[in-house]
């Protein structure tokens, strides 16, 4: 089976998008003073956070599926992977540059980097990406040993804290939400919706603009967050007494 672009999954990542934008402009509202929300400990930040993370991480596996159903494409999937690779390490040395003690070392992108090549290993099951992607997030929400504290293992989670950094994405418990992803696209992929869905696009602006988003995510999770820091800097040199 060979699979194209799919405005619904399309939209569904641009929607993400909008979210993660929303939330990143808060946090930028945090950095110049202007409020104060607490993004580490407050129950509606981080379930915000979390439901941002499955929704992207969740289309992943699914984006990995439709990608490799008709055949492994190796010189477009080493591209895609080289071009992440590229992006984390750019958001690693940018936040070495802005937050220098808590700076990014295993964000949402260097997790999907890692979860693209182990993801291979089980896009031939099914059943048992279900049963085992819900073990890991178990697993990660409550198993905790102080040997993952060190920084060398912290990538993996299990930790028994959260350590110093920006973005904290760790391969426990999330790699469960990209399994669970994966049996979601095999589901899509052997279901009646992978003839239907296809057909289906819309020409509303609000949801052509979601799936062009959608289609550049990883182009606008690069772009944003300077042009929202850029917009507000401008905005607050023209407010007298701004933070």
């Amino acid at each position: 089976m060979s699979v194209g672009r799919i405005q619904p999954f399309d939209i569904l990542r641009g929607i993400a998008i909008g979210l993660m934008a929303s939330y990143h402009f808060c946090f930028d509202l945090n950095y110049y003073g202007i409020t104060h929300f607490n993004f580490n400990n407050a129950p509606f930040w981080l379930g915000f956070r979390a439901l941002i993370l499955s929704l992207f991480l969740t289309l992943a596996g699914i984006s990995l599926v439709l990608a490799t159903a008709g055949g492994f494409n190796p010189r477009r999937y080493l591209r895609r992977l080289g071009w992440l690779a590229a992006c984390a390490i750019l958001v690693s040395l940018a936040s070495r540059m802005l937050f220098p003690d808590s700076w990014i070392f295993f964000g949402v992108l260097h997790f999907i980097f890692a979860a693209s090549i182990l993801g291979l290993a089980f896009l031939r099951f099914y059943w048992a990406n279900l049963c085992i992607g819900s073990l890991l997030i178990v697993a990660g929400l409550t198993l905790q040993y102080p040997l993952f504290d060190q920084p060398w293992l912290q990538w993996i989670g299990l930790m028994t804290h959260k350590p110093i950094t920006e973005d904290y994405v760790p391969l426990l418990p999330w790699f469960g939400v990209v399994l669970i992803g994966l049996f979601l696209g095999k589901s899509f992929v052997r279901s009646d919706w992978n003839k239907r869905l296809p057909a289906w696009r819309s020409d509303r602006p609000a949801a052509r603009l979601l799936a062009l988003a959608g289609r550049h995510s990883l182009l606008v999770y690069m772009a944003h967050q300077p042009v929202l820091l850029g917009l507000l800097w401008a905005a607050l040199s023209f407010v007298p007494n701004s933070p």
